[in-house]
Parts: structure tokens; sequence; C-alpha cells
């Protein structure tokens, strides 16, 4: 666990910057997908892990992956 706090600014899209040493420490590379979620007053991101292709999932699991799909195409339109 890294020690100390980092800040980083929330952009007009809400969006925000993991800075590079914890994306080195978590193994979080571009095209990583996050869950994100608000606990006890804090934002918390989880790695999603996905599928590899051609591997089963469950229906709610598919279902849950295409209700976030649209999400995210929701907030770009």
């Amino acid at each position: 666990m890294m020690e100390g706090k980092m800040y980083v600014r929330v952009t007009r899209k809400g969006q925000v910057t993991i800075p590079i040493a914890i994306r080195r420490a978590l193994g979080i590379r571009e095209g990583d997908i996050l869950a994100v979620r608000e606990e006890s007053g804090r934002v918390v991101l989880e790695r999603v892990g996905l599928p590899e292709p051609g591997e089963p999932v469950g229906w709610e699991a598919y279902e849950e992956l295409l209700r976030e799909l649209e999400r995210v195409r929701g907030a770009w339109r």
C-alpha cells in the first residue's frame, strides 16, 4: 500500500487522472475497465475482470455488462 495522499483535479467532464505511481503499483493500464462506486463518502475504484473472448459468462453478468456499456455510451452522447 502506498503511503501519503496524492491530489487530482476533476475536469469539467468529471474525469480524473490516476497518478502514475498508483497505476504502476496496481498494474492499471490504458484500456482497463474500472468499476466506480460511492462508499461512506468516498469514491472507490476497482478493476473489473472481464472474461476472455469466447469464455462463457452467465446471463446476469452479460446483462450487467450491456447495461454498463449503455450507461457509458450515454455519457458520451
